[in-house]
């Protein structure tokens, strides 16, 4: 059995979204129903849709950032009850027996994940589809707890962009006395200051823009550089513990290298490709520097993550829109004009 759900999908490549109706499957016994409330939008929605990456099928219901309420749960769940706020962030299901899954590290599956759209349950071989929709069905243990308190709309981006930005921080023990940087300030990069800032870091925003130094403080950043001042640049040398990459396209790299502390760290959270120019050696093996790359978090580190925002009152800046408006939405955040996330409001789905 299945049941019939609303939402709006990708029909074609680089296609507008559009309303489309499609299936879910039944709830398994160990499946949690979600009445959808929010969705957020990520950049990564557009990579999906455009084929950025290869691999797109159609038709495509974006949306791995959601926020909702459960409406129903299978007879072998304990963790959740109907009326819980809970989270569904990138994936819905592992192979659960690798070793990274093994460690709640599913994002690292060896078999793959499954992704929450544009993507085939492991069991029954449908497709996939996201959080642009009205209801969603997911495994029980790829479900979070929303702790009581916090914001619904705003803890939407938390599910990929807060996950992205806390897995790194924590990997690499990031707390009182450690120097952070953070390149880039946008879905990734305001969370990244914030989450940084809580955690008891001094914390240092990379931007190549001059207007954003008033909007960076208010989001946790003790100082700001201009990446394309090389006096600042160079004075900012050997500091940096870690710096959070959050940059989506090809840049270089080397400036930022010659920032890192002794065994210093710099992870690549925003960009999926070829490095260029070349990343030279030198800088690396003198200071015993890293560059690294980071992917979304496991289960157990998002939960760890929305507990702490609830603890600390951390959610994401976001710009609330109706599903209609998604095809103006994607234009805007394609030239980044949206401070810092769009969030869908479900309840327009139904309008």
């Amino acid at each position: 059995m299945t049941m019939n759900v609303r939402g709006y999908a990708a029909l074609a490549v680089k296609a507008d979204l559009v309303p489309h109706n499609f299936v879910r499957r039944d709830p398994r016994a160990n499946d949690v129903v979600i009445e959808i409330l929010y969705s957020g939008v990520c950049h990564s929605d557009i990579h999906n849709a455009y084929n950025d990456w290869g691999g797109a099928n159609f038709p495509m219901v974006p949306g791995h950032e959601i926020i909702g309420r459960v409406s129903q749960v299978g007879a072998d769940v304990t963790r959740f009850k109907v009326g819980d706020h809970v989270g569904v962030g990138c994936m819905v299901d592992s192979c659960q027996h690798c070793s990274p899954c093994e460690q709640g590290l599913e994002q690292y599956c060896v078999e793959g994940s499954t992704l929450t759209y544009n993507d085939v349950d492991r069991h029954d071989k449908m497709p996939t589809f996201g959080g642009y929709s009205e209801t969603i069905v997911v495994s029980d243990k790829f479900v979070v707890k929303v702790p009581d308190g916090l914001d619904l709309k705003s803890s939407a981006p938390l599910l990929c962009a807060g996950i992205t930005t806390w897995s790194p921080l924590r990997h690499w023990k990031v707390g009182k006395g450690s120097k952070v940087a953070v390149v880039g300030l946008g879905g990734l990069g305001h969370m990244a200051l914030k989450l940084a800032k809580a955690l008891g870091a001094e914390v240092t925003l990379f931007s190549r823009s001059p207007g954003k130094e008033q909007d960076a403080r208010r989001l946790g950043a003790d100082h700001i550089v201009l990446s394309t001042q090389d006096d600042q640049m160079a004075a900012a040398k050997d500091q940096f513990d870690l710096i959070i990459d959050t940059v989506p396209y090809v840049h270089d790299l080397k400036p930022y290298v010659s920032t890192l502390a002794l065994d210093g760290t710099l992870v690549l959270v925003g960009y999926l490709g070829d490095l260029d120019p070349v990343l030279s050696s030198v800088p690396l093996v003198l200071g015993r520097r890293s560059v690294a790359g980071s992917v979304i978090g496991g289960i157990a580190e998002t939960q760890e993550m929305l507990d702490f925002c609830g603890e600390h009152g951390i959610t994401a800046d976001v710009e609330m829109i109706n599903i209609q408006d998604i095809n103006d939405a994607w234009k805007r955040m394609l030239k980044s004009d949206v401070k810092y996330r769009f969030v869908i409001d479900i309840a327009s789905l139904k309008a």
